[in-house]
């Protein structure tokens, strides 16, 4: 439903013209058996200057997407590096994982809500002499924060965790780890990301490793 209703209301998707990328991209995803429906060009332009790639849809509607600024800067063979990581994600199963954390998490949350809303006990604490649904989500969300705070620590390290994986999965499978450094390189430049972020703020906020921490790992394969 999303990459054939709901994508297209805000952005323009056109299929990517006949040429050496989609030979190559068509070639790479068929030996690695990764069925997709459609290569298409998204104008990222219209909203920013950053470049991006993505994978969506699920069965026959999963199709390949690419900013119309990534087109631009790169080469066919950095494409299909930056492509390789993404196919990556999808054969290691990191999706699968993210979206059933998710579904996980958001039961979580609704359960947890579901006990703070009908606990007596928690308003007694804040003194209050009635049972409210509005103070019990306001007390629900001061005493979820420090929680949801590990959590997404721990989604943080996981997430480097399968960035890591999935650059080696496309170094491998491309059998040339050197064109997805440069796409990298690229791509934090045009960016213009911190190459060498305090290892406290990696820990904190980061989902994906640092560029030059992406780039050794590579060159280790």
């Amino acid at each position: 439903m999303a990459p054939q209703w709901i994508l297209p209301q805000f952005n323009k998707f056109t299929p990517l013209q006949d040429g050496e990328l989609k030979q190559k991209i068509e070639a790479y995803a068929a030996g690695q058996g990764y069925t997709v429906s459609g290569i298409f060009v998204m104008d990222g332009s219209k909203r920013s200057t950053k470049a991006n790639a993505f994978f969506t849809g699920f069965g026959k509607t999963k199709r390949i997407a690419l900013f119309d600024t990534l087109l631009e800067n790169h080469t066919a063979d950095e494409l299909l590096a930056v492509l390789a990581h993404e196919v990556g994600h999808g054969k290691l199963g990191h999706i699968k994982k993210q979206l059933l954390t998710m579904v996980l998490k958001t039961g979580a949350v609704f359960y947890l809500l579901s006990l703070f809303l009908g606990n007596q006990g928690l308003f007694d604490a804040f003194g209050m002499q009635q049972m409210s649904t509005y103070a019990g989500l306001v007390f629900f969300g001061l005493l979820y924060t420090p929680v949801s705070m590990v959590l997404s620590l721990l989604a943080n390290r996981v997430s480097r965790k399968h960035e890591f994986e999935a650059d080696a999965f496309a170094a491998k499978t491309t059998g040339d780890h050197e064109q997805l450094v440069i796409a990298l390189k690229r791509l934090s430049a045009n960016s213009l990301s911190n190459l060498t972020p305090h290892w406290l703020t990696v820990w904190l906020e980061y989902g994906h490793p640092p560029v030059l921490q992406r780039i050794r790992a590579l060159r280790r394969v």
